[in-house]
Formats: C-alpha cells, structure tokens, sequence
C-alpha cells in the first residue's frame, strides 16, 4: 500500500489503521463507534469491441475519417522532396525562352539529348590519392525512373484503353539504365509526368531542400570529393543492385518470393544505416522510395510492414507519411497480423513521430498512428510492450500538444483523443502503469482535455471509462481528488450528457470511489455549485423505467430508460449520497432536504429486492447514515413510521444484504419511542432475536444495537425475555466476543439494558453462571489480547476493548456479582 493511501485515507469503521503516528484510543473508538457506512459498489463493466475501427457502431461524429479505404502506389508521391520546413515552394514567374524548335504540346519533346557515352572518370581533380568522382555526362537534377517502367504518377492498375505491363515484361527491363543515366521520356508521358521525372529521378536534391542540398565541392576540396565517393560508390555497387533484384523478384512472382522480397528489405535498411544514408540524409532517396511504393501494390502485409519500416527511417514526410501510417494502421486492423509488429522497430517509429509531428500539419497521419495502437493495445503483449516503450510518456506530451491546438484543428484533435484515451484506458488495467499515470499528471491532464472536449461524447466516455478504472487505486484516486475542479467538471458533465446512461454511470461511480475514503472530498463535492440539485435531478430521470409499449418518443424528448440501466446508474448515485452524508458537515443538510428523502423511499416503494436487490440495499444504506442526524429538521424523523414500514419489505426478503441494512434502519429508528411500538407491535422483535443466531459478526451487531433500544421500554423487556433474547446474547458473547469487543461491548449493553439495571430478575441461574465467566475471562486484559500477534490491529483491538467493552462489562459484572438475579 502506498505512503499517501496511509497517510489521507480515513479507515471506515472495523477497520485498522496503518498510520505510523499512532492514535489514541479515544480517537479510534470514535471512527469505530459512528453507525455511518461507506458503501461499495462493482465497477461497470466495458465489453471489448471485437471490430477493429477508428469509432464504434455508436459513434455519432461528423465527418469522422475513414477505416476502410484503399491504397495503392500512385496514392504515393515518389519525390517526397519538399523541403524539410513543411514549407511549399512557391513557383517562379520566370518563363525560360528555348534557343531550339520546341513543340507547343510538347516543350521538352525537342530539347536536346545527353550523350550516352559511359561514365568516365574526371580527370585533372586536385588531391592526389583521392579516388575520382564518378559523374554522368550531361546530368539531369534527378535520378530517371527505371526504363520500362511507369512514372509512379501513372497508375499501375491499367485503365479503360491502357495496356497492363506483363510480369515477362517487367523483368526483362534493364534496371541499370534507371539508376546510371537519363531515360528518353517515352512516347506516352505527359509532359506534366516528363517535368515530375525530371524534378524527381536525379541524384542530387534541390538547393533549396533543407537537409538534402548539396554544393558542387571545389577542385581543392577533398573531404567533399571523398564523402561523395563513397556514396556514389556505395549507390551504384550495392543499393541499386539490391533494388533491381527487388523489381526482379517482385516481377518474378514465384512462390517464396514474399519471403525473399522481406529480406530483401532488410538488407537494404541495413546497408542504408550502415552508410548513414537513413533520415533525409540520402541524395537519391526518391530512388528508393519509388521502387518501394511499387511493391505495395503486391499488398502482402509482411512486405508492407518491411516497406513501411525502411519508409519511415527514411523520414517521409506529407503525403507519403499519410499514406504509410494509412498502410501501417490497413495491416493492423486484422488480428492475426499483430505478430508482425512485435519483433520490429515500426512501434518505436510510430511513437518517435508522435512526439515529433504537430497536429497542424500531420493531424491526419497522427490520428492513424494512434488508431494503430489503440488496435495493437488489444494485445496483451503488446499493451506490455507499450508500457515498457513508455507510452504513458508519449501520450502526455501529446496531450499538451491537443489542448493547443487552434479552434480549426479541434476536429482532428477530438479524432485522435478517441483513439488515445481508449490506448490509455487499456494501459489501466495493468498494475504497472498505475505509478506512471500519476508521475506524468495523466488524470489532471485528462480533466484539462473534458474541459476542452466536454461536447465530444467519445472522449467523454472514454475518460470516464479510465477514471472508473484507476479511482478504485489510492494513488491514483489521490491524485485525482487533488485536481482543482475536478468535481465541479463531473457535475456539469453529468448535466449536459444526462442521457447518456453510460457515461453518466462512470461518472458517479468515479465520485462514488472519491467519497468513500476521505472527508474532503464529500465537502468539496457538496459545496459545489448545483451539486444536489444535479444529483436529485438524475435521480428522478432515472427512478423512472420503460414507458409503455410503442410509445413513440418525441424528438428532443428523453427516450425510457431500460430498467436494468436504470438501476445500475441509481446504484452509483445513490452510493455517492451515501457516502457524501458521512460528513458532519454535509450529513445535517442532506437530512434535511425533503426532496432527497422522497426520492429515497419513492425508491423502495417502486422497486422490489428480487428485480432491483442491490439499489435497494445501497437506498437502506443511505437512509441508515442520514437517519444518524437527529436534528429537529430532519425529514428522516419527520417520516419515521413510513420509513419503518418500507423497511419491512426488505426485513422478509431471502437477501441477507437486504435484511442486514433493514435492521441496521431499525437500529438507529428505534431511538424514537413511535418506531418502537411499531417494532413490537408488528411482531419485528421476534424477527430480530432470531438473527442473533446467525453466523455473521455484523448481522449480531445490528440485531443487539435494536434490542437495546427496544429494552429501554419495560413492557418491551419482558417480551424480549419470552422470546429468549438474554440467553441469546450470551451465546453471541462467547462466540464472537474475544475477537470483536465492539461487538463485545453492545452485547453487554443489551444485557445490561434487559436486567434494567438490576431492578429485575430476567437471567437463570444457568445464563448468569455462563455469563460471569465469560466476563472474568474477557476482563482479564493479558489474557484477552494474547491471541492477536498483529501489530497493526493490537492497538486497534486494545482501543475497543479499553473504551467499548471494559466500561460496561465492569458494570455488568459488579451487578452480577452484587445482585441475586436468578429467576
């Protein structure tokens, strides 16, 4: 247990304390002694969504993006070659005047044409010792597109009146003329297409690419010469043979040739880290990132993962990271291929371009990057695998970046918190996680993101569903009660999505697990602005159940309520009513309010144990605590008979819940003298000392805290003594007395009560005998405690022994010892 859940919670009663500074005695008996409750309640349940989509079935958002679409490689742009600010070129208004015949249809149809001379060596270069710069004559800016092959602009599925290239075809190209020499255009590219390859296809990027630039070195300059050597080496000896070999097999398209292709992939990343040619920082990537966008259309998804991988160490940008991230999230939406992401670095890719992409630029490819985790979250490996890449991290900083972003990005923003939230609300139910979401101020920075996002209902509900989950943990339950207007935020969102049943029930159920360990929190909640009034308000929508058959609801109007939700969001508030009352402070109002008591026994009038046990169990619950307040203004007091009639409903019922909180109402009713003639009158006495017999400690406790008071009447007594309640109690004493001398104590005072403090005979000599010995034995305190080696619960048990059963069993036993009680 954490050091913050020793030090802020308060222990509810029987419960011991694990507080280094201890107590007194009397301070812990005063926590033990109050009969106010905390009530407990399960978490909703959340079924798994077994379709892998960015928005369930019941999302109602607008212009929500898709799940499903198709990609192919014309999706992709081969240049990729925008410089590195995100910032577009604008065009020159210059236009070149041409010294040779041009055609108008066609202005680089009679442009000049590079000799085909092979490359040769520059020769006369300053330096000796330093291996000669291998250079194309008549260069072009690009690297050309591979002869026999179309422009990636072209699409690769043939249209109406296009020719599809043959597998035969396409591996009977020369590859090397692609990659060593400019192509002539053929005679069926545009000339927008010709002007894209010219642009594309060299090996030198634009001076103006930021990062990819690149200045003719100096005769003089050697180190320029050597670092272009080599990678003009490395170029054309090993990475253009590694893609044509992958053109060949993915021509080919022989059986194996997937696997071989994968490989191929490898190498290739390989030798490209190795020459640090990774990144933005390779001349001639627009090379190999053509010859990878047209492997996709094979669509294999091991090869699209391998492809997806190089493309994004590559640091595509735009419209390919787009299309890549599209890719990515295409493969994860089957399950049986989450296995291609568990023994690769795409996940660190994706959560390196989370933290690296702003919204407003790549909202788009950040919203299927995350919908790729939030499917690969599923996976309990992989969730594991995502806790252990620090994900919590990457998700709070991403957070910050949404709650930034401008009014015209919002849309997106609420798109990608969807598929986040439900990242975090799987991370929650790993117990690891938990440290991490309080350490890096996840829950205050999801109140931050209701606050902005309070109209989006997905992100509402998905919000909810991770503070239900983590507020059932101390720390976690701390560090969202110490979030400034956590509570004031719950309220209002409970009022504007009022109907929607199961956000609200989260909600509550939230508030609910706040209210049940400490004080402030109950305060907090209650002084908040509207807090009763938005309360009572759901409780009265949701007290109802289905209208009758085929009404037809009106637009705009509240549509019935299904009986089971009902009672399942009336649980949880009626928990957080329960709870919030503990408060000195709250519990008098509260008390008074005429309107909370009403809808209370509306409740149990209403309602059966049989359909609704639970509901009625917590509204007992309730009703108990409040009716602990005595003050003139009570509406409790006020409705006192009515109460206790209600209470016999669930007094001879087969729930024992139900019958232990209706004795519990009868214990702190019966301080009314009205209520102890109803008791007695209809027989509920009789009722109550045959519970003494049960087997439960608290069951024993309830049914004495009513026979003490009923013994306060002399009529009462002898009634009491008919039905065999003394020798009851003695047997209660012994079995359950040397381990809960709370109990100890109220059994005493029952007794002492029957005896009317020895002014009559109601024991036999039998009790008697059995009785004082019982007490000589209790009495001797060594002898008492002796049996709890514990050292957190001996205070605890020396305290009740000491202020709760000590006083009144020294009483009892000078009286039995002074006085001749035998019958």
């Amino acid at each position: 247990m954490a050091s913050t859940e020793t030090k802020h919670e308060i222990c509810s009663p029987l419960m011991p304390r694990r507080n280094a500074l201890r107590k007194t005695c009397a301070e812990i008996v005063n926590e033990v002694r109050q009969s106010l409750r905390v009530q407990s309640t399960h978490r909703p349940f959340t079924p798994r969504d077994g379709h892998r989509q960015l928005f369930g079935s019941a999302s109602i958002r607008d212009n929500r993006p898709p799940s499903v679409f198709s990609l192919h490689a014309q999706s992709f742009d081969a240049s990729d070659s925008r410089p590195g600010s995100g910032t577009r070129l604008s065009p020159l208004d210059h236009k070149p005047k041409f010294s040779v015949p041009c055609d108008v249809d066609d202005p680089f149809k009679a442009l000049p044409k590079p000799p085909t001379s092979p490359v040769k060596p520059r020769r006369g270069l300053a330096g000796a010792g330093v291996r000669a710069r291998l250079l194309r004559p008549g260069s072009l800016t690009r690297l050309p597109p591979l002869e026999g092959h179309r422009n990636v602009k072209e699409p690769l599925n043939a249209g109406p009146g296009q020719k599809q290239l043959s597998a035969k075809q396409l591996s009977s190209t020369d590859h090397t003329a692609g990659y060593s020499g400019p192509v002539k255009p053929g005679p069926h590219t545009a000339a927008s297409e010709r002007i894209v390859q010219s642009d594309v296809d060299s090996g030198v990027r634009p001076k103006d690419c930021k990062g990819d630039s690149t200045t003719e070195p100096e005769r003089g300059d050697n180190k320029g010469n050597t670092e272009e050597d080599a990678e003009s080496l490395m170029w054309n000896n090993v990475i253009v043979p590694l893609l044509q070999k992958l053109e060949s097999v993915a021509a080919g398209g022989s059986e194996g040739s997937v696997d071989c292709l994968c490989d191929l992939c490898d190498r290739l990343h390989g030798t490209l880290a190795e020459a640090d040619m990774l990144g933005r920082r390779c001349k001639k990537r627009s090379g190999i990132l053509r010859t990878l966008f047209r492997l996709i259309d094979l669509n294999y998804a091991q090869l699209n993962m391998h492809i997806a991988q190089l493309c994004l160490a590559l640091c595509v940008s735009g419209n390919n990271l787009l299309n890549i991230c599209k890719l990515i999230f295409q493969i994860s939406r089957t399950e049986s291929n989450d296995i291609l992401f568990q023994n690769n670095s795409v996940i660190d890719s994706l959560l390196r371009m989370l933290s690296n992409e702003h919204v407003s630029a790549s909202g788009e490819a950040i919203l299927y990057c995350v919908g790729t985790l939030k499917f690969l979250s599923g996976n309990a490996e992989i969730l594991r695998i995502l806790l252990d890449k620090n994900f919590i991290c990457v998700a709070q900083k991403l957070i910050q970046k949404l709650c930034i972003v401008e009014e015209t990005n919002l849309p997106i923003a609420g798109h990608i918190l969807v598929q986040l939230t439900t990242i975090l609300r799987n991370l929650a139910d790993l117990s690891d996680s938990r440290p991490l979401f309080v350490s890096f101020s996840i829950l205050p920075a999801l109140c931050q993101v209701l606050q902005q996002h309070c109209e989006d209902q997905d992100v509402c509900m998905n919000i909810s569903r991770i503070y239900s989950k983590l507020s059932s943990y101390s720390e976690c339950r701390l560090a969202l009660a110490q979030t400034p207007d956590c509570y004031q935020l719950f309220l209002e969102l409970l009022s504007k999505h009022h109907q929607k049943q199961d956000l609200v029930m989260r909600l509550l159920f939230t508030l609910g697990n706040l209210t049940a360990k400490s004080d402030e929190p109950r305060l907090e909640l209650f002084q908040c602005d509207g807090c009763m009034r938005t309360l009572l308000l759901l409780y009265d929508i949701y007290q109802r159940k289905d209208g009758p058959p085929h009404t037809v609801v009106q637009k705009g109007a509240s549509p019935p309520v299904r009986p089971q939700v009902a009672d399942d969001v009336l649980v949880k508030l009626v928990r957080v009513l329960a709870n919030m009352c503990i408060h000195p402070t709250v519990g008098p109002p509260m008390a008074a309010d005429t309107a909370c008591i009403r809808l209370l026994m509306e409740t149990l009038e209403l309602r059966t144990v049989e359909e609704s046990e639970e509901l009625l169990v917590n509204v007992a619950a309730a009703i108990n605590n409040l009716s602990f307040y005595h003050k003139e203004t009570s509406a409790i007091k006020h409705n006192q008979l009515h109460i206790a009639k209600l209470m016999l409903k669930l007094l001879l019922s087969s729930s024992t819940g139900a019958m232990l909180e209706a004795v519990r109402v009868y214990g702190n009713l019966s301080h009314y003298e009205d209520v102890r003639n109803f008791i007695m009158r209809n027989k509920v006495h009789q009722f109550v000392v045959t519970l003494l017999d049960s087997k439960s400690n608290e069951m024993c406790f309830a049914a004495c805290g009513v026979l003490t008071n009923l013994a306060l009447d002399p009529p009462s007594r002898v009634c009491l003594t008919v039905e065999g309640a003394s020798a009851k109690l003695v047997d209660c004493l012994r079995d359950f007395g040397l381990g809960d001398w709370q109990l100890a104590g109220q059994i005493c005072q029952a007794v002492w009560n029957l005896t009317g403090g020895s002014s009559e005979k109601v024991l036999y000599t039998k009790e008697r005998e059995s009785l004082l010995e019982i007490l000589t034995a209790y009495l001797d305190e060594e002898e008492a405690l002796k049996w709890t080696d514990n050292e957190d619960l001996k205070d605890f048990h020396r305290a009740c022994w000491e202020l709760e059963f000590l006083p009144v069993a020294q009483k009892l036993m000078k009286m039995l010892q002074s006085a001749d009680l035998t019958a």
